[in-house]
């Protein structure tokens, strides 16, 4: 096998590796005309000035790979104006030393034993609670220092400005472009070869709705702290090529994070509009969804039983199987006992391309449940629906789950449910009185 060739072979295993890793805050994806550029998602850690901000990187592999790492470049910049991190570059230049564009110490350096994986966990590493020590000759800043401190602040305020707010705003704007245009099939393929591709939207769509309750939080949290029309601090490192520039507002950055909330519940509409289009015009999907529905509909709604949950579905539009739904039952002898909870199931016109979007008309006080009613699941496979419908009902009725600060969704809930036994009773009994009050 050539070098190319067997480049190919590495790249390719390690590409679906990362795609099966349930590591919530990285993705990647790669077009099948060129598996040696790809492109990756790292999700801003928590309790950080980056937390869920959306931060991507193109990254190319060499012919002779892995004898030579990929080169990485970060294309979250604001246009080359905005440096957002020590060793992450306006320019996109990103710092490692696996990566060849910083010396470190012996034994940091790239080796064929090291790959996509550890790249990426590089970078995010990167993202830490106080990214000021990453400059060399400032590792002794501590995070309250002022200098830190301004820093910091800065970062935090332009992730959620540029990372979210600026990259939710440039998707819903394509978007309402791509609205006006008729259907072309030669055009869509040609567009993935362009700077077009965009494979992380629906990923970044389905995030920003879990973590909203969060980016409202931190802004409202920090707009205490911070006047509006404060000129951002410059640190000793930056330059005026390569800094971190602007002015705080976070009264503007809380009307556009509502605004594009606004636009994302309007997108749910228009799936229920193109959706019933698709299905007057005897389109394939429509057809399929059909056929599932009814198959599952017995299925699911002939299971009841006295143990266990359980889940009835419909379609209140019998001719729009855009829209599914349904009701979950709680299970006997636990903290949902006699909990009937509404839930609709968005199916967009996309699909499985895009997601489904499922979301609770009933209230329910439950750690996987945001305050607006998005559930954060999690389905084995992602282009049937009866998996989803399976991945709803174990997100609920888990009772076993694993810590994951990146599923946090609900604040309030999360820290009750992982804070310790005497929180943990006070989840529970939260959990109880939502139960109750969905049938009253």
């Amino acid at each position: 096998m050539s070098k190319a060739a067997s480049a190919i072979a590495r790249i390719t295993r390690e590409i679906s590796q990362a795609q099966k890793n349930q590591d919530l805050s990285i993705a990647v994806a790669c077009r099948d005309s060129d598996v040696r550029h790809l492109r990756a998602l790292i999700i801003g850690p928590c309790d950080t000035p980056y937390e869920f901000g959306f931060f991507e990187f193109d990254l190319h592999f060499p012919r002779d790979y892995p004898i030579r790492s990929p080169e990485v470049r970060c294309i979250t910049t604001n246009s080359g104006r905005t440096r957002f991190n020590p060793n992450i570059y306006a320019e996109g230049k990103v710092c490692l030393s696996i990566l060849g564009t910083w010396r470190g110490e012996h034994g940091e350096q790239w080796s064929s034993a090291q790959g996509l994986e550890s790249v990426l966990l590089s970078i995010q590493s990167l993202m830490s609670p106080n990214p000021y020590e990453n400059e060399p000759g400032f590792e002794k800043v501590k995070k309250d220092a002022p200098e830190s401190i301004a820093y910091i602040e800065k970062i935090r305020h332009e992730s959620l400005r540029i990372s979210v707010i600026q990259r939710m705003e440039k998707l819903l704007l394509n978007q309402s472009r791509d609205a006006d245009r008729v259907y072309d099939a030669e055009a869509a393929f040609n567009s993935l070869e362009s700077n077009h591709w965009d494979p992380f939207a629906d990923l970044e769509k389905r995030r920003f709705l879990w973590y909203y309750d969060t980016y409202l939080s931190s802004i409202e949290t920090h707009s205490r702290e911070q006047d509006d029309g404060t000129k951002f601090t410059n640190t000793q490192f930056e330059s005026p090529t390569n800094e971190m520039g602007g002015y705080f507002d976070y009264k503007g950055l809380r009307k556009r994070l509502e605004a594009i909330r606004e636009a994302l519940d309007q997108e749910l509409v228009t799936w229920e509009r193109d959706g019933r289009k698709q299905t007057e015009d005897g389109t394939q999907l429509p057809t399929q969804l059909l056929f599932v529905y009814n198959q599952l509909r017995p299925k699911w709604n002939d299971a009841r039983s006295s143990s266990g949950p359980s889940l009835e579905i419909s379609l209140p539009d019998a001719k729009n199987p855009f829209l599914w739904n349904l009701t979950l039952y709680g299970e006997p002898m636990t903290d949902l006992d006699g909990g009937v909870f509404n839930i609709n199931l968005h199916i967009p016109p996309t699909f499985p391309n895009d997601q489904p979007r499922v979301i609770f008309q009933t209230n329910i006080f439950h750690h996987r449940v945001s305050t607006r009613g998005f559930l954060c699941y999690f389905p084995e496979k992602t282009d049937e629906i009866e998996s989803h419908l399976k991945a709803i009902v174990a997100a609920i009725a888990d009772t076993n789950p694993q810590y994951d600060p990146r599923a946090m969704v609900n604040a309030e809930s999360f820290n009750l449910y992982w804070g310790g036994e005497a929180k943990r009773k006070i989840y529970n009994r939260k959990l109880r009185r939502s139960a109750q009050a969905s049938t009253e």
